[in-house]
């Protein structure tokens, strides 16, 4: 829970900015579902995440990019709103998805091994998308731009 232990000694008051960019999630049924994301790419924006928003837009999310593959694990102390986690393999591909994660729970979310990145969306958005594990996250930082 390295990063998750971060976020409890976050001040309200210090909080990060990110870079935005746009990511596509390609479904097997032939789905492609365009996101607006906010990259957390530093441990200070990894630590913060997405705590203290209190809405985020149907198409918005959160990518979080390791430098390496690794496991990962998230919790939701200070997060006001249920979130998908969506864990991403080396090849871009879903590993596992954790469906509306409880908002300020304590509870640990984890990969399924390790990961290069995880896209955090609103709860309940995979299922209602289709999106699945398997199914591949196109973005230039996971290397699965075309």
């Amino acid at each position: 829970m390295g990063a998750a232990i971060l976020l409890s000694a976050l001040p309200a008051t210090a909080l990060e900015s990110f870079a935005r960019s746009s990511l596509t999630v390609e479904t097997a049924g032939g789905g492609k579902y365009r996101f607006d994301v906010e990259l957390a790419e530093t441990p200070a924006q990894q630590a913060q995440g997405l705590m203290f928003r209190e809405k985020m837009a149907a198409d918005s999310g959160m990518l979080f990019i390791y430098d390496r593959p690794q496991p990962a694990s998230f919790w939701m102390k200070n997060t006001l709103i249920p979130l998908d986690m969506i864990f991403i393999g080396t090849d871009g591909r879903i590993v596992n998805i954790h469906a509306n994660a409880v908002p300020q729970s304590l509870d640990a979310v984890n990969s399924a091994g390790s990961v290069k990145g995880i896209l955090e969306i609103n709860g309940g958005m995979s299922a209602r998308l289709g999106i699945r594990p398997g199914d591949r996250v196109v973005h230039s930082t996971l290397g699965t731009a075309k």
